[in-house]
């Protein structure tokens, strides 16, 4: 098994930034997730209630080497914007159901994002201490700690199970009597890391996986959301691949497909590294 693609997200449900390397410790791949969005309430707006997220652009020195600020933002038909981290005071959040803090960027940030999503409600935040965010899940260790990704640090999905998932999709359309849609990319479910090279779904069974020089530790799978059903390219929607995941894959009532990692070393990846799980 070999590592086909990594990637970074710096501000939570904005635009995939694929990169060839990154820096990995216990918080995760260095400049992921270290920006979301909020509404006026502090509670984490995503590209689940707001699709125009996904038309935005936001590039880090991880991510656009050379890059000499902290953030910047694009988006078709808006000047971009360099955003600095900010010093503001900390202010409380809510994602999911967890408690978080974070500091708001400068007042240009907020209505920059305003103007490119068209929702007026929101404001840019910047996770200043991503120690700071621990778990209390049965899963969860002392120490385990990230910045604002949805539960564990690290995202892995496999190509050989999103071929046997587009397999499956396939052969129910056409039970119903329907065309077989293209085939779903990975880019679906949005992983810091992308493998193949082994049997589809062998990933669920792993403990403790190295990927180059860093060993980490699998703590669960991942239960997939309807974001999963949301086009980036066209915004539009589908009942895929929730509807074929509940069918092969629904367990305890939610629906699985890649699973979460936690580093237990910091290191770097890169794309063409072995994947070996550890007995």
């Amino acid at each position: 098994m070999k590592v086909t693609g990594l990637a970074i997200h710096p501000v939570k449900s904005t635009a995939i930034r694929p990169v060839s390397t990154a820096s990995v410790s216990p918080g995760g791949f260095a400049g992921d997730r270290r920006w979301m969005v909020v509404d006026d309430d502090g509670t984490l707006v995503s590209a689940r209630e707001l699709r125009t997220l996904f038309r935005v652009t936001a590039d880090t020195p991880e991510t656009e080497p050379g890059l000499d600020v902290p953030l910047r933002l694009r988006s078709r038909g808006f000047d971009p914007i360099d955003v600095a981290e900010p010093d503001t005071a900390l202010v409380d959040l809510r994602m999911h159901g967890n408690e978080l803090r974070g500091r708001p960027a400068a007042e240009s940030a907020h209505e920059w994002i305003r103007a490119a999503t068209g929702r007026a409600d929101l404001r840019l935040i910047w996770c200043d201490d991503p120690t700071r965010r621990t778990f209390e899940r049965e899963w969860a260790r002392p120490g385990d700690h990230a910045a604002y990704t949805d539960s564990c640090p690290v995202t892995l999905a496999s190509l050989a199970s999103l071929r046997q998932l587009n397999d499956w999709i396939a052969e129910g359309a056409v039970e119903r009597g329907e065309e077989p849609p293209a085939p779903l990319p990975i880019e679906r479910f949005r992983p810091n890391v992308v493998i193949d090279g082994e049997l589809p779904f062998a990933e669920d069974d792993w403990s403790e996986v190295r990927i180059g020089e860093v060993l980490y530790r699998k703590p669960k799978r991942v239960d997939r959301c309807v974001m999963t059903t949301i086009s980036p390219d066209d915004l539009s929607s589908s009942k895929e691949p929730i509807r074929t995941l509940a069918k092969h894959r629904l367990v305890d009532r939610a629906t699985w497909f890649a699973i979460h990692l936690i580093p237990l070393e910091a290191g770097t990846i890169a794309v063409g590294d072995a994947v070996i799980p550890q007995p």
